[in-house]
């Protein structure tokens, strides 16, 4: 009958210690402060600055010119970095759906359904914001107030 020694049970208790950890050490989740205040999106290329449009209100509807947004492709798209003092409890992930042409010709977008994301204080005015679930292709915006960061998901 096998009897196990000191030695055996001190190797097993070690093992099954570094085992359960390992996964702890995942990817690093480390966020790369950016050099000016802005919105951007984390790419697998790194981050990329989305630029700020105004939000119109035309007669209590709430919408958008398109001003030719960034595009980026599906397959790099990983998440969020807002950096800046931004009133947070106000922030909003929109889908932007067509609403008219503007009179010079311009598309004009108002806001869709609230896509659902959680946001983690990563520093100092340094926030990640994360959709819930997948993230799929089409137009959107990040909305804080009186700007729209929107862009192109493809």
């Amino acid at each position: 009958m096998y009897r196990p020694t000191v030695l055996h049970t001190v190797i097993t208790a070690l093992l099954i210690m570094v085992f359960s950890t390992v996964p702890l050490y995942g990817k690093d989740d480390k966020i790369v402060t950016p050099k000016e205040f802005g919105t951007y999106i984390q790419t697998t290329g790194g981050l990329k600055r989305i630029v700020p449009n105004i939000v119109q209100d035309q007669n209590g509807m709430l919408f958008v010119e398109s001003n030719k947004p960034a595009v980026y492709a599906l397959k790099d798209f990983e998440y969020f970095v807002l950096y800046g003092p931004q009133n947070m409890e106000v922030l909003t992930l929109n889908p932007l759906l067509f609403l008219q042409a503007s009179p010079l010709g311009k598309p004009q977008y108002m806001f869709g359904k609230n896509i659902e994301f959680t946001t983690q204080k990563k520093g100092n005015n340094l926030y990640t914001v994360k959709p819930k679930g997948l993230m799929g292709r089409g137009y959107f915006c990040l909305w804080i107030e009186d700007a729209a960061w929107d862009f192109v998901i493809e």
